[in-house]
């Protein structure tokens, strides 16, 4: 579903971003990004997004050249919420609907169906000063799934939560992917939540960001938050630890 092939981007200053990426997400696959700040990862997927040309390398998307109507409807959650403070909730999920030139009244049947996915129904009329961080969020994902997308890519939404807020939301995001199995490229700095969510995990370099681990999630399916106290788990999470520290200190030494 998603492909991008030696992809590199330098901005105009002559700072190199990300250095030959490579990397392949097939319909259905939760693969997280994993690497330290400034590495390249929110790049990717605004380049994945259509949103930022690479300087050089491919990338092949549904959504990409007009591909749009061809089964390549893409849903964006961003860092922050980026709600519109003066509209409801209702009315901030409504708005990609609206600016896809869908009326009001044909709308609202998946604008509902958005809201309860997030358990947020009875805040439709609520606006963004009233809601938590976390109630903020739930909006956001909310406004990504309306349109029903095929891809869903996330720029780490929940860095900004609490530990017991963010876990909760993950295991909300975890059972909409069961349900849905949207392709998924969730960005995030936490090797938990990466190995938690993921069915792989892509180690970046720090910058210029490289992929230089992929290590495939075998935990059970459906998770559930007993997952995270399995042996296996702290397995996994150890493996992660260990290719970003080495990435770490490859750079360094370099």
């Amino acid at each position: 579903m998603i492909e991008l092939g030696d992809v590199t981007k330098t901005f105009p200053n002559g700072t190199r971003a990300v250095d030959g990426v490579s990397l392949r997400v097939a319909a259905g696959e939760f693969v997280s990004l994993l690497g330290p700040s400034g590495c390249g990862k929110s790049t990717l997927l605004r380049i994945t997004a259509g949103l930022a040309p690479p300087t050089s390398g491919t990338v092949a998307a549904p959504w990409l050249n007009g591909g749009r109507d061809a089964g390549g409807q893409l849903g964006y959650v961003f860092q922050q919420p980026t709600l519109l403070p003066w509209s409801s909730v209702s009315s901030n999920v409504y708005l990609p609907l609206r600016l896809a030139g869908r009326r009001r009244r044909d709308a609202a049947p998946l604008v509902d169906a958005a809201l309860e996915m997030v358990g947020l129904s009875d805040f439709r009329r609520a606006r963004p000063r009233e809601l938590s961080g976390g109630m903020q969020m739930r909006v956001s994902v909310a406004r990504a799934l309306v349109g029903q997308p095929t891809a869903l890519l996330l720029d780490e939404p929940f860095a900004a939560l609490d530990e017991i807020t963010r876990n909760r939301i993950d295991d909300d995001l975890l059972k909409l992917w069961t349900q849905q199995r949207w392709a998924a490229v969730f960005v995030t700095h936490s090797v938990y939540e990466a190995v938690y969510l993921s069915t792989r995990v892509l180690v970046m370099s720090p910058r210029p960001g490289r992929i230089i681990d992929e290590i495939a999630i075998d935990l059970p399916q459906p998770r559930t938050p007993a997952v995270r106290g399995l042996p296996r788990f702290a397995e996994l999470c150890e493996r992660v630890s260990a290719a970003l520290a080495a990435g770490m200190e490859a750079t360094a030494n370099a």
